[in-house]
């Protein structure tokens, strides 16, 4: 099924959109429109229902559905005689894509894209579902008579349609607030070892990772149980989390010869992947396998990090430094066909012994494991087996094989590749530069810090002016942005921050957390809006309560606020904090899978904005600031004072009378605001970092 459109023949609407996803749907057939006021003042006018069709550019589904239906001149024909027809990309619209979702929930299915509703002129929905195929299979409806069933009931049934869209309104408005009408109570430092626990009795005991198949990576769900494991909460949570990071990374989930992770796997043990990349996933990844280098230094952590960064300049990464949104998982109409493998392609490269060794160590047969005798490539013989089997030092086995993966991966970079979403989404790009900090940090690497600083200086000067952030650019800034948008990049700002110390990327992450609270902070409810408070076109008010695939925006800024509130010395950054995690309390303890953010910027108020401010020239403190990179402390944030420079008021506070010791480098420990003694040893400071929260 192909990913990319026709490039001949007339075109609709949304052939002038910027968006790729809808652009993949500009010779459809459809009397598309892109969701605006044209597309609802014309369903009022006419009195006709909506169809509102939300996707994303590397799903596979979409595209499935959009060859067998959209591209279908009969189905076009129904679809533009009995409805307004929307479509809407979900990575610029999330609100939209979040709110009704909830409809497919409501009727009892499990959410997804694509995302297929039917909504009243007025915006409420009757009917919804995800993939429709063309005739009735799987237990669906074909999409055909869906739509002749639905047109006739909006014409001969009207009563019923509208209480239907009724009771799927005020569905929505409760599923919307659900949980906000829980007690507020207080987190502790037991609740969240328990939350961590709780979740390792849900990790696969063999292959790691959550539940069977389909398998999601769920870093921050990871994050969190070596949060519980640091608070003590046993070595199963720790090794749990190790057993999924290493076969995540020796399975077909991971690019075995480019970086960077797939989006899911299909099967249990992360072999088939779902095959698009997405910007999200890759940036949590790379901040958890950053964390578990801290926590037990591996070569096979080493080795992802810096083939995911590299993949991330290489494929991601725009002229302006800024990060795109995803690659596709299709590539000439095949899902998956840039990505697998044939024995006699890999034997066409290299030479035979080579090809034989490559193949034992990928276990590339001529039956496949993907579809058509091809193979995915997994690390199924490591290099120290190979060796022992043929009597050869490892270094010399693992010198061939990085020799073979560089031919093939040249050759595959000769194969048309999948299709790329150039979006520049403001939040996402805000994980992946939290990401390549942390990163940098951890590996001593500053050249990804200045990456990751390209990025925000990218979209600190083209999507930010002081007030408004937008949500998306593409050669104009686009979209206000989302709740998501703002923490995630206030997020992002704070931890860049504390791996180049430049102050700039500290105040825009305080004017963003302070715009944020204006525009999505219910006092009433004492939690976030997710879209600004007032937007027009949402039925209901939706908000941000739980993570998914990637954090709430609720979850990221809270985690901003208290990062802001440790390397300023503000303790006003705390105030919605508190009041935020005491008011999600009871969610958290009892569904911790669904608010594993949260959880991560709950453990970090419970250590007081903890922080450590090093004092002294740059290289006074250099030892100390390399024990902070290498121990596993993340709740604390690190911050610098060099003497004699300018201090900026925002730092004012906090800097005061923290100065060197005996003109030797000093490191200040602070908890709840109140410090320690400084530290001048940096082996004192490692061993005080890496001890038990108290």
């Amino acid at each position: 099924m192909a990913a990319s459109p026709p490039t001949s023949g007339p075109t609709n609407r949304l052939a002038r959109e910027p968006s790729p996803y809808l652009r993949q749907h500009a010779h459809n057939p459809v009397d598309w429109y892109p969701w605006g006021d044209e597309a609802l003042a014309r369903a009022k006018a006419e009195d006709k229902p909506i169809l509102l069709s939300v996707g994303y550019s590397a799903c596979h589904w979409c595209h499935v559905m959009a060859h067998e239906s959209f591209e279908s001149p009969e189905t076009a024909r129904l679809m533009n005689e009995g409805f307004i027809n929307i479509k809407v990309d979900r990575e610029e619209r999330p609100d939209l894509d979040q709110l009704y979702q909830g409809v497919v929930q409501l009727m009892g299915q499990g959410g997804g894209w694509p995302l297929t509703v039917f909504l009243t002129p007025d915006l409420k929905p009757f009917y919804g579902g995800t993939y429709f195929p063309p005739e009735d299979r799987y237990g669906r409806p074909g999409f055909p008579r869906l739509l002749a069933s639905l047109r006739d009931a909006w014409v001969n049934k009207r009563d019923e349609v509208q209480r239907q869209s009724t009771l799927f309104e005020q569905g929505l408005g409760e599923l919307a607030t659900y949980g906000l009408d829980a007690t507020a109570g207080t987190l502790t430092a037991e609740d969240l070892v328990a939350m961590g626990r709780r979740m390792a009795r849900q990790l696969d005991p063999v292959y790691g990772g959550f539940g069977g198949a389909p398998k999601f990576p769920n870093p921050m769900n990871l994050a969190l149980m070596l949060r519980a494991w640091r608070r003590g909460g046993g070595a199963q949570l720790k090794d749990g989390v190790f057993r999924t990071l290493e076969r995540m990374a020796l399975g077909g989930l991971y690019d075995q010869l480019g970086g960077g992770f797939h989006r899911y796997s299909v099967d249990e043990r992360w072999l088939v992947p779902h095959f698009e990349k997405m910007l999200y996933d890759n940036a949590q990844l790379l901040h958890l396998y950053a964390q578990a280098q801290q926590v037990e230094p591996r070569p096979l952590w080493r080795k992802v990090v810096e083939e995911t960064v590299e993949y991330v300049r290489r494929e991601m990464t725009d002229a302006g430094g800024a990060f795109y949104a995803a690659q596709d998982a299709d590539s000439e109409g095949e899902e998956g066909k840039f990505f697998v493998w044939r024995p006699e392609e890999i034997q066409a490269v290299l030479p035979g012994p080579r090809a034989e060794l490559l193949m034992r160590h990928f276990r590339v047969t001529p039956q496949g494991n993907f579809e058509h005798g091809t193979t995915v490539l997994e690390v199924a013989v490591p290099a120290a087996e190979l060796a022992h089997q043929r009597g050869l030092p490892e270094d010399e086995v693992e010198r061939e094989l990085a020799a073979a993966r560089r031919t093939l991966f040249e050759t595959r970079e000769r194969r048309v590749k999948p299709g790329l979403d150039d979006k520049l989404l403001s939040g996402w790009n805000g994980l992946m530069i939290r990401g390549l900090a942390l990163a940098a940090r951890v590996f001593e690497q500053p050249d990804w810090a200045r990456r990751a600083a390209s990025a925000a200086d990218f979209v600190l000067a083209r999507m930010w002016d002081g007030t408004r952030l937008a949500r998306s650019f593409q050669g104009e800034a686009r979209i206000d942005g989302f709740l998501e948008d703002y923490g995630n990049l206030a997020s992002g700002l704070t931890a860049l921050y504390q791996a180049t110390f430049d102050v700039k990327y500290l105040e825009a992450a305080d004017a963003l957390v302070r715009r944020a609270v204006e525009l999505f902070w219910d006092s009433e409810k004492a939690a976030y809006l997710t879209a600004p408070r007032g937007q027009k076109d949402l039925v209901v008010a939706t908000y941000g309560l739980f993570d998914n695939a990637f954090p709430s925006g609720a979850s990221t800024l809270t985690e901003a606020q208290v990062e802001l509130a440790a390397l300023t010395g503000d303790k006003r950054h705390l105030e919605l904090p508190e009041k935020y995690v005491a008011r999600m309390r009871d969610g958290l303890v009892k569904n911790a899978m669904g608010q594993g953010y949260l959880g991560l910027a709950a453990d970090a108020l419970l250590d007081g904005a903890a922080g450590v401010t090093l004092s002294g020239t740059r290289e006074a403190v250099a030892p100390l600031r390399a024990s902070v990179n290498r121990v596993y402390a993340p709740t604390f944030s690190v911050g610098w004072k060099e003497p004699g420079a300018p201090v900026p008021p925002l730092l004012s506070d906090l800097f005061e009378g923290r100065e060197p010791v005996g003109g030797r480098g000093a490191a200040y420990l602070c908890r709840g605001f109140v410090c320690e003694r400084p530290l001048t040893d940096a082996e004192a400071l490692a061993s005080r970092l890496a001890a038990a929260p108290a």
